[in-house]
């Protein structure tokens, strides 16, 4: 593989980011100062550091983002800017978001370039919930918190699973916590109108047993921790 194209790969930057860091002497294989943007290396077998920085190979990308509203969950848009165009120093990495959030939706989102990852956690028999926190525009009630818990019809006769449904506060807008386990288009929202409500702000903050890093600002993204890897296969 190209250093250039193995340290793109790895975060280091852009194509052009890291080709100026190669020519200014920046980046070592085996202990060597590598000038030559082509030179060709073994990330299994070549020790290759970054500013004394050892760049450790890494097969898969896993991480975590504060999606913003206004953004919408896809690799690209000719008209919206994406998830995938928040993210800085990834190259030629195919990243892309696992499962999506509506465009007014804010909160978690997993984005990675590992195919089989996606599919288990997306897969309705691995059953791996989702918490939302919501405002609710009219009073949310322990009837409401019932029909969740039952499976809610929705206005096109589909059925939705029994979902958890918390009441945080009620009154003119109502602030909830709402777990589901299955991902229907527009489902948080379609799941309020089918009880006369409807949902004025609405955020992920937990996939499986990993919540939201609420140290994240909105647009921000990091690498998954092994510890965060691990709660997300637990539920997966």
């Amino acid at each position: 593989m190209r250093l250039d194209k193995f340290l793109s790969n790895m975060g280091k930057g852009s194509r052009t980011d890291v080709k100026k860091m190669i020519t200014k002497g920046l980046v070592s294989v085996d202990g060597d100062i590598i000038r030559k943007v082509g030179f060709n290396v073994d990330p299994d077998k070549n020790e290759i550091c970054v500013n004394g920085e050892l760049i450790s190979f890494e097969k898969h990308v896993y991480l975590i983002m504060n999606k913003p509203k206004d953004v919408i969950s896809a690799r690209q848009d000719k008209v919206h800017k994406t998830v995938i165009d928040l993210l800085n120093g990834y190259g030629n990495r195919k990243l892309f978001p696992v499962g999506r959030l509506d465009i007014d939706t804010e909160g978690m989102l997993l984005i990675t370039d590992d195919g089989q990852w996606n599919h288990d956690l997306m897969n309705p028999k691995k059953h791996v919930s989702k918490i939302y926190y919501a405002h609710i525009e009219g009073r949310v009630d322990e009837e409401d918190v019932k029909a969740f818990s039952e499976g809610l019809i929705l206005k096109d006769d589909s059925l939705c699973k029994p979902a958890d449904l918390k009441i945080l506060s009620s009154g003119e807008i109502s602030k909830i916590e709402l777990t589901i386990s299955e991902g229907k288009y527009h489902q948080v929202k379609r799941m309020f109108a089918s009880r006369g409500k409807r949902v004025l702000y609405l955020k992920r903050i937990q996939i499986g047993g990993l919540r939201l890093d609420d140290s994240l600002e909105l647009g921000e993204f990091r690498d998954l921790t092994s510890e965060e890897m691990k709660k997300i296969k637990l539920e997966a």
